[in-house]
């Protein structure tokens, strides 16, 4: 599970080098893990906190084994590979689960999204109760596919201003299998505040303008400064990045589908979107409906 600075890896419509201008490597920040303080201060300098093995390595095998059994039982797998091999079937397109309860809310996924490590974490870090939203969202990535950069406010931006998206591997994840990468400074940087100031405010649901804000990985580097950032991940591993910390993923070259989730986490005193919570969220409910402006023309209509 490594790959020596130089490997080409794709991301989007372009493909990046490695250790050069465009693509390097996160740091993780399992030294802070006792010092509060000290990962707050490394959340506002990096944006993300990278945490090697925060969840029980056999509570996230446990939830992988649900989601395989799920695919399976939707023909996406290949019937003559073993079953927590992952191996994409002939017609295998993989799906979004996001709200998909018979999945998301089963004992095993529970018990990696909302376990004690990962809401003792954020009690610890917000220094009061943390709240989770019940909606989770849950990707099976196929062969070929990656997810174009975004900010997460775009989409869940109505309550709490200090939600944090935990990104949680259900697979030990190879820069083959399609990573997340990180836009180092796209939260804070002077080059990103036009940016954070229109396309960071736009609602998908309110303006109904497509999400991603790009493809193209090496433009937004050159236009706005910083540099993507990824790693290899094992299961375990959690990656927590805030709402204007841009991100996208390398895309998945292999025969097996990328299994990972998206959960949200904030201070339970604070204001809630009310997209994602209750027994049934009601999730995005004007995104896709009707006509949806092109992020091209949204791009030309902020001047970014």
């Amino acid at each position: 599970m490594s790959a020596a600075t130089g490997t080409i890896l794709p991301m989007g419509k372009r493909e990046l080098e490695l250790g050069g201008k465009y693509l390097g490597n996160l740091r993780d920040s399992n030294e802070l893990l006792d010092n509060p303080e000290a990962l707050r201060a490394r959340m506002t300098e990096d944006g993300y906190l990278l945490l090697r093995g925060l969840q029980p390595r056999e509570n996230v095998v446990a939830a992988r084994r649900v989601l395989l059994e799920n695919l399976s039982a939707n023909k996406q797998l290949d019937p003559n590979a073993p079953l927590m091999d992952g191996v994409i079937g002939e017609g295998g397109r993989g799906a979004f689960m996001g709200g998909a309860k018979a999945v998301t809310h089963t004992p095993e996924f529970l018990s990696v999204v909302e376990s004690p490590q990962i809401m003792g974490f954020f009690d610890r870090f917000f220094s009061e109760q943390s709240l989770t939203f019940d909606y989770k969202w849950l990707r099976a990535v196929g062969k070929g596919g990656y997810t174009g950069a975004h900010y997460d406010v775009v989409y869940m931006g109505r309550g709490s201003a200090r939600l944090h998206t935990v990104w949680t591997p259900l697979a030990d994840i190879s820069y083959e299998d399609g990573p997340l990468a990180l836009l180092l400074g796209s939260h804070n940087l002077e080059g990103f505040k036009k940016l954070r100031e229109t396309y960071g405010r736009m609602d998908v649901d309110r303006d109904k303008v497509q999400g991603w804000f790009s493809d193209d990985p090496m433009h937004l580097v050159d236009t706005f400064g910083g540099r993507f950032a990824t790693t290899e991940f094992r299961m375990g591993d959690v990656l927590i990045f805030g709402m204007y910390t841009m991100h996208g993923s390398i895309t998945n070259q292999t025969g097996r589908f990328r299994l990972s989730c998206d959960t949200r986490y904030q201070p339970a005193s604070d204001p809630v979107d009310e997209r994602w919570v209750g027994e049934n969220p009601i999730a995005h409910y004007g995104w896709h409906k009707g006509e949806t402006k092109s992020m091209e023309t949204a791009r030309k209509e902020w001047g970014v």
